[in-house]
């Protein structure tokens, strides 16, 4: 079954500024713990000690709540403190044509990250680095190196810099700005002294 529309980016901000509007902590501790609950309950999802789960009902059932998880509660914004809904079609269908697989990086540092089912032949892709944590200026580069030139490491997930040129990296100011260039062409310096400088960060 085809969705009747495609949820594109300009529907999904009108609905942005036009959903339910809901408070922050409303959200946060009422309608995501307790929608969570409402699903765990009517797909009977039980964990074990098995980190990822191979039961192949759990993993249908796991979807299913997932999905409905989604249609029931729908997206939160924080911007506009509303509720961003979609019809189970429309999440059916954006799965339907969400490409199997991706290039990450060019030339010869190019990965491929692919959907894995069941038991696959092909590895992981394998991300590495502080990923959003707070990283000093002094040490910004040569942490980014030490997880570039791992060989395992396939992509980068840099850090955030705590300060610019000794300014607090403050949301919302030039700094910011400048902080985010600044991150990426130190990444890519990282990169490069690792010998891997076409590495997707």
């Amino acid at each position: 079954m085809v969705a009747e529309r495609v949820l594109n980016v300009w529907e999904a901000y009108e609905r942005s500024i036009k959903g339910p509007k809901v408070d922050e902590t409303e959200w946060d501790f009422k309608i995501v713990p307790q929608t969570a609950a409402k699903m765990k309950k009517e797909y009977d999802i039980e964990f074990t000690e098995e980190i990822i789960p191979t039961d192949k009902e759990l993993i249908d059932n796991l979807f299913q709540a997932g999905l409905m998880m989604l249609v029931e509660a729908g997206i939160y914004n924080i911007d506009t403190n509303r509720v961003i809904k979609v019809t189970e079609d429309e999440v059916l269908e954006g799965v339907k044509r969400a490409p199997r697989k991706l290039i990450l990086g060019e030339y010869r540092d190019a990965v491929e990250m692919a959907q894995r089912k069941g038991n696959p032949s092909f590895h992981p892709i394998v991300q590495g680095g502080p990923t959003g944590a707070p990283v000093s200026e002094d040490v910004f580069i040569p942490l980014h190196q030490s997880y570039a030139q791992e060989a395992i490491v396939d992509t980068i997930v840099n850090g955030v810099m705590s300060t610019i040129e000794g300014h607090p990296a403050k949301t919302g100011t030039p700094w910011e700005i400048k902080g985010t260039i600044m991150e990426l062409r130190y990444v890519r310096e990282a990169c490069a002294r690792a010998g891997r400088p076409y590495m997707a960060i």
